[in-house]
């Protein structure tokens, strides 16, 4: 009969150390409902919107290494610089996934994989890059994040039409 007990005690306890354990991964968090306001309000140029999301000393490395990391503000700028370049833009909704990791740290990450898409207002055509993106959060703000995309199509048909623009100029100047 203490076989019974102790079994059905070793049973109990383990059943509620399951239960107790930490979610380590998910794809259903408050951080992922706050990071998917943060796209969107990106999609929709809603600079503040977006910001509200950050933690005021947040870094951002998109693209770049921890020592080149920007503010937000400089994040805000270069985003309303890079607007203005564009007649649209957006993530694509049905191409975007998101999940959240509690790492072995206990650092709580939202990494956002999706599909972004802008016609560049200079020629008029649409680029389509995929993007990686992972977002650290400490009491609900994003306080790093990292950015992961290739901006090469954009950079050199950028430069190939400055290009164009330089030797136009440089021919008439010979008229």
């Amino acid at each position: 009969m203490k076989k019974l007990i102790f079994l059905g005690l070793a049973i109990v306890l383990s059943l509620n150390a399951c239960q107790q354990q930490e979610k380590r991964y998910t794809q259903q968090s408050p951080e992922i409902d706050t990071y998917k306001k943060v796209i969107e309000a990106y999609d929709k140029q809603d600079w503040e919107a977006m910001a509200s999301h950050y933690a005021d000393t947040a870094k951002i490395m998109n693209n770049v290494t921890e020592k080149e990391a920007q503010t937000l503000a400089e994040l805000v700028a270069n985003d309303k610089e890079d607007a203005a370049l564009f007649s649209s833009w957006e993530y694509v909704d049905d191409q975007s996934e998101y999940e959240m990791v509690l790492d072995d740290k206990g650092k709580t990450y939202v990494n956002f994989w999706g599909l972004w898409k802008g016609t560049l207002i200079a020629n008029n055509k649409t680029y389509t890059i995929p993007t990686h993106i992972t977002a650290q959060f400490v009491d609900g703000k994003i306080v790093k994040e990292f950015g992961y995309w290739d901006l090469s199509k954009i950079m050199l048909d950028l430069q190939a039409m400055q290009h164009a623009d330089t030797t136009a100029v440089g021919n008439t100047k010979n008229l």
